[in-house]
């Protein structure tokens, strides 16, 4: 008897190829054809096409040119375990897959592209976007300078994991570390040069410390439509409890996230709707509970009796010209403009490499005081670098090709010198900056000039952030109000 002749009944014994329900056992609820689609995944119109074939074991109920068809799970998964096909777990597996549709391998291409920063390697292959579309891709694997031929572009190419096939669409849910994974190879590449808008190498590599070391190990494995907010905000929070994390870190790791999903969506990775982004609706304080040490100039005066010479000098322009460590760090002789007095800032050195200031404003020249200008000069006749393209503060060890890194010269000369001076409290580079505004602004310097020594973009964070009154300029202010308060002969508010 056919499916489409046997005769409807609602508790059928036998399924359409007349094998039998074994007697005196529990029957197997039937399912639609939407459930028997969701095990095998894929769409109810090919289960019920299948089922009509005879492909599939199915329940034709119902009269007429059109049945209602119900499926039995333990039966669909035998009829493939027959098969060889493995459907453990829910899943067709991709054996059965491929039978059913095409698969379209790639290999993709390298090829040499000429840039201002000199010629790198670039992939090429096509990628199938969230609609099912296949567009053409690419990223940089690197430079010609470091990787000499294709061949060893393609060795690279093939540490890095990448695999152009796998599908990043609707074909298959896509985890949270592919999306990351993607954001790192196209965003967080070392050549910047083609960047829409070019990160630092210090972004660079804070990002890839903040994912690689606290993102990636809990969220890697998670599939991006599952990621909740909520579950997000009670990780923030342990990390918090736990790690000893600061709001401000946690803030970051949070951006990072929320970059990752905007990344994804602007490659047509997930969907460009606001739900398919769940780090947006994630909470997370930015207060800071960091209480900033400032120093006076008198704690200064001690610190620097406690350092050796180019230490000293080294302290000593910091405190006086409010430049950044990693400002000075870079610092070459030629830098310095003896006849005009002042220092040009063109470069910064940040995590162990050379790069451009922070900021445009931070390229402004830096006035140099002749007192300063003198004890620079008696440095320079006594270190062995004194050429004009020779660092102004270089690293012995490294025999002066490099500065020394701005983490170890706090950890062994400038704090310990702090101790030695009687002053507690976390002491750093930036706290001497941070001492300057506050020594100027205090003394009634106007706050602009302060804003253009510090080089701030704003007067506001020269104010808001550096500048912070001292308990003596506190204690005068409030004198000076409660003396126009207490007047002779006025009532005294004393009972």
């Amino acid at each position: 008897m056919t499916p489409q002749s046997q005769p409807p009944t609602s508790d059928p014994s036998t399924h359409q190829s007349g094998h039998p329900v074994p007697i005196g056992c529990e029957i197997e609820p039937l399912v639609d054809a939407d459930a028997a689609a969701e095990f095998l995944q894929v769409s109810p119109r090919r289960i019920l096409e299948l089922a009509r074939r005879g492909a599939l074991p199915g329940y034709p109920l119902g009269s007429g040119p059109r049945h209602l068809w119900r499926f039995r799970i333990s039966e669909l998964a035998t009829s493939f375990a027959q098969r060889g096909v493995n459907c453990a777990n829910a899943a067709v597996c991709a054996k059965e897959k491929s039978l059913m549709a095409r698969t379209r391998n790639q290999h993709g291409s390298v090829r040499i592209l000429s840039r201002k920063s000199g010629d790198v390697f670039e992939y090429r292959y096509y990628r199938t976007r969230a609609d099912g579309k296949r567009v053409p891709a690419n990223f940089v694997v690197g430079s010609v300078a470091e990787l000499k031929t294709e061949t060893e572009a393609w060795a690279k190419l093939r540490k890095t994991g990448f695999d152009p096939n796998v599908r990043t669409g609707r074909g298959r849910p896509i985890m949270f570390g592919e999306l990351a994974d993607h954001y790192a190879r196209l965003e967080l590449s070392e050549d910047q040069a083609e960047a829409v808008i070019p990160k630092a190498h210090s972004t660079i590599t804070t990002y890839r410390r903040y994912l690689t070391k606290h993102v990636l190990p809990r969220w890697k494995a998670v599939r991006a439509s599952e990621l909740e907010p909520v579950a997000v905000q009670n990780w923030l929070r342990g990390m918090r409890k736990q790690n000893g994390l600061s709001n401000g870190t946690l803030v970051k790791l949070r951006n990072v996230m929320l970059v990752v999903f905007k990344h994804a969506q602007r490659y047509g990775l997930i969907p460009r709707t606001q739900e398919a982004n769940p780090i947006a609706f994630v909470r997370q304080s930015c207060v800071s509970d960091y209480d900033p040490v400032v120093l006076t100039l008198a704690q200064c005066v001690d610190i620097l009796s406690n350092l050796d010479d180019m230490h000293r000098v080294l302290v000593l322009a910091d405190a006086a010209t409010g430049l950044r460590v990693s400002e000075l760090l870079a610092l070459r002789w030629s830098d310095i403009d003896w006849r005009n007095s002042c220092i040009r800032v063109s470069r910064a050195y940040v995590y162990g490499k050379f790069g451009p200031p922070k900021s445009k404003a931070s390229q402004r020249p830096v006035p140099l005081h002749p007192l300063l200008a003198a004890l620079l000069e008696a440095w320079r006749k006594e270190t062995p670098y004194f050429r004009d393209t020779d660092l102004v503060f270089p690293s012995s060890r490294l025999k002066g090709e490099k500065p020394p890194r701005a983490n170890m010269l706090v950890a062994n000369h400038l704090q310990p010198a702090a101790r030695k001076a009687g002053i507690g409290g976390p002491v750093g580079f930036h706290t001497l900056r941070r001492t300057l505004a506050s020594v100027l602004v205090a003394n009634g310097s106007d706050p602009k000039l302060v804003q253009e020594l510090l080089r701030h973009s704003n007067v506001k964070t020269t104010l808001d952030i550096y500048a912070k009154a001292t308990t003596s300029a506190k204690l005068e202010a409030q004198g000076w109000v409660l003396q126009q308060l207490l007047v002779p002969g006025a009532k005294s508010a004393v009972v």
